[in-house]
């Protein structure tokens, strides 16, 4: 065995690594620790375990809270504009650690980590985007070792931006800045240069006495942290990619809409270029990115808007948004929370299905049953029953740890109202698919079959629905959202808010024509001239 590929004791690592002029009194300003200590106070600040044994600190001015308790309740959840600590085991996609995050964010607190931070470091593929300044930092912090033996890996322990190791306290506030999360170790590996060679998240039951002892303090240290500095502004060109899937059964835009994509373009002197997932590596050429895929997170499309953003691109959808709309159980606490209309709607967890007697009797039967990720009607099923619930209930229970149950709302059809930028840009309706209560009807092998749709002018749109539609959508962001909605004799209600809508010639075109395009693709260029500092503020032509 090469003796210099061990893991590093503290001495060794403190050895040679001696002389680096870090001073770990003076930390850089970053914007997460800044966070942290603006809201460490007693009724600011929660941590969430799933265990209480597993942050075991009396002593804590913080509330700490289960997970469990702040899934199932939104009053022990804390109030909106307080920060988070998730704590959580683990934080794999669609588990208990990865939901109090998402529900955390819906109800408008900060959490730590973020999803969007849950979701960078679940693959390397993705984090690794973001490591190539952290590299050469590490290489600056260690170049002064000169000829001295060097092992080729160590690891460190980073505690909410602090280290045990004194001469690298910079760089990992650094990695803690770039990837927010309470509790992590960093492994790093040499072969010309040093690199980062994985980043992993700690589960907190695993921690010995000493590292609990490290995290409290790092917490309880956070108050000395100074205010960010304002991040550089990157300059941008004008080239256009779209992004898609030239095998997918069921893609945003048809062929059709993609080709007056680039036509529409050409007359616009904008350069478009339809790109695919083997073009990954090409990315860095264009000024922004239109994902016409389907969007998904352990998929390409949320891979490819993460490189585009890392690179300073022009992003629709952009990568916060897929993890808001991905996910139907943040869409649920979100819109609950700001008061859009939705169907009678629960969270469930496993312990949570013995006991159903205040569902069956707030909605009744028939019910839907969603896991949270569903697309294209996968994953939702109509219950008629009791017994039909509880089979349905432990199956979808099995690939996510909450799933939704809504009241049943049948209309003749759906209504999709296109947004972008803040204001409805198309509307449709999406009529049911023959003999069934969805718009796509699935056969056994999984083939899906839709009803009609047809475009209606947005004057001919209810203005509650239409105003409704605009108020979900802007919780989102301000990109390109497509909000599906029904219209009932309670009103208008919000189904879900999805981040990449159809846009198919012949169906959402049939009404405004190329000026669809024309809408979307001056969007894209008003951004990148807001980027690039020729526009102030919108014109009335909107480009």
């Amino acid at each position: 065995m090469d003796p210099m590929r061990t893991k590093l004791s503290r001495p060794t690592i403190a050895q040679f690594a001696a002389g680096a002029d870090d001073d770990p009194k003076k930390p850089p300003a970053t914007a997460s620790i800044a966070l942290l200590r603006a809201r460490s106070t007693a009724s600011g600040l929660i941590i969430v375990v799933e265990q209480l044994k597993d942050w075991p600190d009396t002593a804590t001015p913080y509330t700490i809270v289960t997970a469990a308790q702040f899934l199932g309740s939104a009053d022990q959840g804390g109030a909106p504009g307080s920060t988070v600590i998730n704590l959580c085991r683990s934080y794999k996609y669609l588990s208990v650690g990865y939901y109090c995050s998402l529900l955390a964010e819906a109800r408008g607190q900060a959490v730590l980590p973020s999803v969007k931070t849950i979701n960078d470091l679940s693959r390397k593929a993705i984090y690794g985007l973001d490591t190539d300044e952290l590299d050469y930092a590490l290489n600056q912090s260690l170049e002064h070792t000169g000829e001295r033996p060097m092992p080729v890996e160590f690891s460190m322990d980073i505690y909410f931006g602090t280290t045990e190791y004194t001469p690298l306290v910079a760089l990992a506030r650094q990695i803690f800045e770039t990837f927010p999360t309470p509790l992590m170790r960093v492994e790093f590996e040499r072969d010309e240069d040093w690199k980062i060679g994985a980043i992993r998240v700690h589960n907190v039951s695993t921690l010995s006495d000493a590292q609990l002892t490290c995290g409290r303090a790092a917490l309880r240290a956070i108050e000395r942290a100074p205010m960010p500095a304002p991040a550089p502004v990157k300059p941008y060109r004008y080239h256009i990619a779209i992004l898609h899937d030239p095998d997918e059964e069921l893609p945003p835009s048809n062929e059709a809409a993609l080709e007056r994509f680039v036509d529409v373009g050409r007359e616009l002197a904008m350069d478009i270029t339809l790109v695919e997932k083997k073009d990954f590596s090409r990315l860095a050429e264009f000024d922004a990115l239109f994902i016409r895929a389907t969007t998904a997170i352990n998929h390409h499309t949320y891979l490819f808007a993460k490189k585009a953003e890392s690179e300073g691109m022009v992003v629709i959808d952009d990568s916060m948004s897929i993890l808001r709309c991905t996910n139907k159980v943040y869409l649920a606490d979100l819109m609950r929370l700001n008061k859009i209309p939705t169907p009678h709607t629960y969270a469930l967890q496993r312990a949570d299905i013995a006991d159903i007697g205040a569902i069956e009797r707030e909605i009744g039967y028939p019910m839907v049953m969603k896991i949270p990720d569903g697309a294209f009607s996968r994953g939702v099923t109509k219950v008629a029953n009791a017994e039909q619930f509880q089979e349905t209930a432990q199956a979808l229970l099995t690939q996510s740890a909450l799933i939704l149950v809504q009241e049943y709302m049948y209309t003749d059809f759906d209504w999709r109202i296109g947004v972008l930028n803040r204001k409805a840009i198309f509307a449709s309706k999406y009529f049911m698919s023959k003999n069934h209560w969805q718009i796509a009807k699935r056969d056994a092998g999984g083939q899906a079959k839709f009803g009609a749709a047809r475009a209606v002018a947005l004057d001919e749109v209810p203005p509650d629905l239409l105003a409704y539609a605009v108020a979900a959508a802007n919780l989102i962001g301000d990109g390109l959202y497509g909000v599906d909605m029904k219209m009932t004799a309670r009103g208008p209600v919000v189904i879900e808010v999805n981040d990449n809508p159809n846009i198919d010639a012949g169906n959402e075109d049939s009404v405004l024509g190329d000026d669809m395009y024309r809408i979307v693709l001056r969007d894209l260029v008003r951004r990148l001239d807001i980027a690039h500092g020729l526009m102030r503020v919108q014109t009335e032509s909107g480009t």
